[in-house]
């Protein structure tokens, strides 16, 4: 496992930025293709789609959290690197959730330093249990997630095509580390912890579409 100083300083660093910061995009966002698209929204439809981009907000505030400690725990270099672009990509849709928020007069949740070191922690649990564990809970999250996505779909407003569109192009994108964790190795969790995994999903998403 990396322990030098510059590691250490990465996830320090990526943790400030994932909190308190609006880190930059690689890619523009879907919502882009969908230009004045609030227009056509009344007041309850975009206090509905802020509560639900506020959750989406969350999962990758955790998504970052998760990644940078599992890279943390990984002996095997390329494995390493591997989480650390999975974490990349996901800053994308850390972005694009965070522009929805801004445009729809949203905020993030107000519990994003919590959400954020509890990510952490099972992370570093999961990246401690060996690489096909650490793979097979990214395999397992990433499935759960993209599940979540799907279930949004059904919940946004249909006149929130920027959302929508965000939304969509996330869960494809979740589809593909999911595809990524099982080619490289990963382990299936016993039913009870994926079971616990949905649970506390619930729990978060419950209390963040709120605060």
């Amino acid at each position: 496992m990396p322990n030098s100083l510059d590691t250490l300083l990465e996830a320090a660093d990526s943790a400030l930025r994932t909190i308190w910061g609006n880190p930059a995009a690689r890619l523009d966002s879907p919502a882009k293709s969908a230009p004045g698209a609030e227009s056509a929204l009344s007041a309850a439809d975009r206090s509905r789609s802020g509560a639900l981009m506020r959750v989406n907000h969350v999962g990758e505030v955790c998504a970052q959290g998760l990644y940078n400690a599992q890279a943390l725990t990984t002996s095997d270099p390329a494995l390493r690197s591997q989480m650390l672009r999975a974490a990349e990509e996901e800053t994308d849709h850390l972005r694009w959730t965070r522009d929805r928020l801004d445009s729809l007069g949203a905020r993030p949740s107000l519990l994003n330093p919590l959400w954020y070191g509890g990510a952490f922690t099972l992370g570093l649990l999961a990246g401690r249990m060996g690489d096909a564990w650490s793979l097979g809970f990214v395999r397992e999250t990433e499935r759960q997630v993209e599940a979540h996505l799907d279930g949004h779909l059904d919940r946004l407003p249909p006149a929130d095509v920027a959302s929508r569109a965000v939304v969509e192009r996330m869960k494809a994108d979740e589809a593909a580390h999911a595809a990524w964790a099982q080619e490289a190795g990963a382990r299936p969790l016993p039913p009870g912890v994926s079971t616990l995994m949905r649970m506390a999903a619930r729990v978060m998403t419950t209390v963040a579409y709120r605060i």
